[in-house]
């Protein structure tokens, strides 16, 4: 509850801040400040279990150690965010304190998707999630594919958003108890009405648009390439892993004594997003494009929660949102500041710029899912899911395999910054500062200790 209420209050205070405020780099200031304290005041309704102000919600949201954990990651992973790429979003135009009060609308309705219990809840917070990035990814209204980028994702978003809609009137009209609340639909006691089969479908095909799942994807490679970089970072991860807790949360609760009969299409999509994302991967030469098919791979692995639906599951989940996030923003970071995107912007990275060059390498190597790091056990933790699931356990099988293809094209990038010939200035000296080196450096910490003490993270679900 703490969340909703300060996310949605300092978005104001940043939108008020772009009016009265002349300078650049005051609102980053006033950003850091307000997701510090979104930490603060969420960190203490989980380890109290009180809110610090109580207000009658007639049991539409609902807070436990599990989303209340999820907000705390997201929180973090966007105070990383905003230290890292602070100074960037100052370079994307001139109303800087409507980009960061934008942000904070976006985190008010990933609060809210991770929170609801009923319905029209989950339709609201996707929404309030969605539209601030329809503007954020336009925002470079000097560059041509950043207005085709943006007009593309509201268009995809708006229908996306109808089949939403017609999936909740469907399960609205045909659950007996013609209840919006999702524990009180009672799905699965007796037999499964028509109305209710098609509207799984269509909330299961809607909510798979929003985390980027094939053959649901198409939308996202041109969004996240056309975007401003500094923000497709932030849509690839804080976005795109809220889309799966409201995902997990739908069908825990609704959807999960009949979790039989709609488990074979969460595989097929499964299945599909790992086959297209990994393999359309490998023949990207611009980095920032091969991440974004990148992030429709990763998508797969999250997707297993969602097949297994279980603590273990629960747990991946948490553990990935947190190892995933900061993996690619840290990259990112690095990324945005390349005055060549492509892979053969890194060549020499490694001698040019050391420390920068061994953060990307931990990076990827954390998104690759190799062994003493975050991203090695939050894959660990979807395979065991998968296999506690006790069906399908060959889905597990496909998983490592791509996880296999996957280490292709990230070692392309490895191998560029360490075993190529640098060609030309890679990064300008002004744009590593000592502070940026420190930020990432202390990122790539982080991802070693959740990769070796991974229940530092994951204790916390079960605190309340």
């Amino acid at each position: 509850m703490n969340a909703i209420l300060f996310s949605a209050v300092w978005g104001i205070v940043m939108m008020f801040s772009g009016v009265f405020i002349k300078s650049k780099s005051t609102p980053k200031y006033l950003a850091i400040a307000g997701i510090v304290l979104l930490c603060i005041v969420n960190g203490a309704e989980l380890y109290t279990g009180m809110p610090l102000y109580n207000y009658d919600t007639m049991n539409m949201l609902s807070t436990t150690g599990f989303n209340l954990t999820f907000l705390e990651v997201i929180f973090g992973c966007t105070l990383f965010y905003f230290l890292l790429n602070g100074s960037d979003i100052e370079k994307v135009g001139e109303h800087v304190g409507e980009y960061f009060a934008l942000i904070f609308f976006v985190l008010c309705g990933v609060a809210l998707s991770a929170t609801y219990q009923t319905l029209l809840l989950l339709f609201i917070g996707i929404e309030i999630m969605s539209i601030p990035l329809y503007i954020l990814t336009g925002s470079d209204k000097r560059n041509l594919k950043s207005n085709e980028a943006s007009l593309k994702y509201f268009l995809m978003g708006a229908f996306s958003t109808g089949i939403l809609l017609m999936g909740i009137a469907f399960i609205y009209g045909g659950n007996s108890n013609a209840s919006f609340y999702i524990n009180q639909l009672q799905i699965g006691v007796g037999p499964m009405p028509v109305m209710v089969t098609f509207g799984l479908v269509f909330l299961m095909i809607a909510l798979s648009f929003k985390v980027s799942a094939a053959p649901f994807h198409f939308w996202a490679p041109d969004v996240y390439d056309g975007s401003p970089t500094v923000f497709s970072s932030f849509m690839m991860t804080i976005v795109k892993v809220a889309g799966f807790i409201a995902f997990i949360r739908l069908f825990q609760y609704s959807f999960g004594l009949v979790n039989v009969q709609w488990q074979k299409l969460i595989i097929v999509i499964t299945i599909a997003t790992f086959v297209i994302g990994n393999i359309t991967a490998v023949f990207q030469q611009s980095v920032k494009r091969m991440m974004a098919y990148s992030s429709i791979a990763q998508a797969g692995f999250m997707l297993l929660a969602i097949f297994a639906l279980n603590d273990k599951a629960k747990e991946g989940l948490i553990l990935y949102a947190a190892a995933y996030s900061l993996a690619t923003i840290g990259f990112f970071a690095i990324l945005v500041r390349m005055n060549d995107k492509t892979i053969e912007g890194f060549n020499g990275l490694g001698k040019t710029q050391p420390v920068l060059a061994l953060t990307a390498t931990l990076f990827l190597l954390s998104l690759t899912g190799i062994p003493l790091t975050a991203g090695f056990q939050a894959k660990f933790y979807m395979l065991m899911a998968a296999v506690q699931n006790g069906s399908n356990f060959w889905i597990v099988i496909v998983a490592v395999l791509f996880a296999a293809v996957s280490a292709y094209y990230y070692f392309k990038v490895i191998q560029a910054i360490y075993f190529k010939q640098p060609q030309g200035v890679a990064i300008e000296a002004e744009n590593v500062s000592s502070f940026y080196k420190v930020m990432l450096v202390i990122t790539a910490v982080i991802i070693i200790i959740l990769g070796a003490y991974p229940e530092l993270l994951i204790g916390w679900v079960y605190h309340l």
